[in-house]
């Protein structure tokens, strides 16, 4: 806050930043009137999702984790112990071919939802490029509108200058003559 008072002391100091000083509170007002809870690209795909989007994206989220590794290799450790120290009852024995069978059923389920989370976050990633893109054009033609702007103020200024020049060399030759007929 400090900071902003600072600036605005200095802009005040300067008689030609006023212009530069009504500009920056224009933009201010402008920055002011973007609704406070913007939807962005994001909300609007995550309003999009079905319930078996989000399903696939957990699926997919949890079997590309960690923790759905661990337990999993957890569970096939049990699972041969149990059949191959088992003394009474071996369920699947060794080649644990019931084992395999449910790996496969997994594989051949996993793939697909896995592909079909890595589509949508293709398409996220999408929106979201264009949306950056579109940001880029918008902050592109807002700082060329700038750009004239001070181009404008900076030739105004300049032309002030001049202007008062022009009047410092006519004040410094009437100064010259009556200083002339003076001497005379």
């Amino acid at each position: 806050m400090l900071q902003n008072a600072s600036y605005l002391i200095i802009l005040f100091h300067i008689p030609t930043t006023k212009v530069l000083f009504t500009l920056i509170l224009t933009l201010k007002k402008h920055m002011l009137k973007v609704p406070t809870e913007k939807i962005t690209w994001n909300d609007k795909h995550e309003k999009g999702l079905s319930l078996g989007d989000k399903l696939a994206d957990t699926v997919a989220t949890g079997m590309g984790s960690w923790k759905f590794i661990i337990i999993q290799t957890v569970f096939v450790i049990i699972w041969m112990a149990l059949n191959v120290v088992g003394l009474i009852n071996h369920w699947d024995a060794y080649p644990f071919i019931l084992l395999n069978l449910i790996f496969s059923t997994q594989a051949a389920y996993a793939a697909p939802i896995i592909m079909m989370s890595q589509n949508r976050q293709s398409e996220r990633d999408r929106v979201q490029a264009q949306d950056d893109y579109q940001t880029n054009i918008d902050a592109k033609c807002e700082i060329e509108a700038l750009q004239l702007h001070l181009t404008t103020i900076e030739s105004q200024k300049l032309d002030k200058i001049l202007t008062l020049l022009e009047e410092l060399k006519l004040n410094n030759i009437k100064v010259a003559k009556v200083i002339e007929h003076k001497i005379l």
